[in-house]
């Protein structure tokens, strides 16, 4: 019995993380990934953190609280930020990228919306907008340019 309640454990850790994650206790993280974190959003609330490779390189995705939004920060073990995804609301959006959610997605229920901030060398550019949502009976993962261009369309196909 113990061991299936292991294995039951192990599996719902699986499944939580995405692809090759595997989650880390905020007090295990290297303290470079805490220190980046911080500097970049201080007196923002930790909540949870992750650990998978990107290629050759490990690296960190610490989740964080703001306002009752979410805020996903990577980070390499050396402690540089890599991306920034930022929960926000669909009000939120430049016009463009709402006019291009409303118009090709009408009437769909989102289940997140995020800003998408690639980071190289310290400066920060606005990559894209993304959104999981539900459309004509089917889920999608949306990619949308800040001009309102639409980067990249993709059904959520459910695991069974």
């Amino acid at each position: 019995m113990r061991a299936l309640v292991v294995l039951s454990a192990t599996a719902l850790l699986t499944v939580a993380a995405r692809g090759d994650e595997e989650p880390v206790s905020l007090d295990k993280l290297p303290k470079a990934v805490v220190a980046a974190v911080q500097k970049r959003f201080p007196k923002v609330e930790m909540t949870g953190a992750s650990k998978e490779k990107d290629g050759d390189t490990v690296v960190f995705e610490v989740s964080l609280k703001k306002d009752g939004k979410t805020i996903d920060v990577t980070v390499t073990e050396a402690g540089a930020v890599t991306l920034i995804e930022q929960e926000l609301a669909f009000k939120d959006l430049p016009k463009a990228v709402a006019k291009t959610f409303g118009e090709k997605y009408a009437g769909a229920k989102y289940e997140v919306i995020e800003s998408v901030t690639k980071v190289a060398n310290g400066k920060e550019t606005l990559a894209y907008y993304e959104s999981t949502l539900a459309s004509g009976g089917k889920r999608w993962e949306v990619e949308v340019l800040p001009d309102g261009t639409v980067k990249a369309a993709t059904e959520v196909k459910d695991k069974k």
